[in-house]
């Protein structure tokens, strides 16, 4: 079925924006990035940790296992 003809709007009229719609998206968008740079942050203090965390457990390994080595010797007289 045919459809009737729109009539474009007049030229001279603007058109219509709500302001609060604006403010609301740039604090949408703002709150977004807000998040996703916390997001990184968090990874990286995460990546940071897990390095600290990991260091500190070779670090513990190793001194026991000097700490053996040298028990051993002393025990058997190597």
């Amino acid at each position: 079925m045919a459809q009737p003809v729109r009539t474009p709007r007049e030229l001279d009229e603007p058109p219509t924006l709500d302001p609060i719609a604006i403010q609301r998206a740039y604090r949408l968008h703002r709150a977004r990035r807000h998040a996703r740079l916390e997001r990184r942050r968090a990874t990286r203090r995460a990546r940071l940790r897990f390095y600290l965390v990991a260091g500190a457990l070779l670090l513990a390994c190793l001194v026991l296992a000097v700490t053996i080595w040298r028990e051993v010797e002393r025990l058997f007289g190597l």
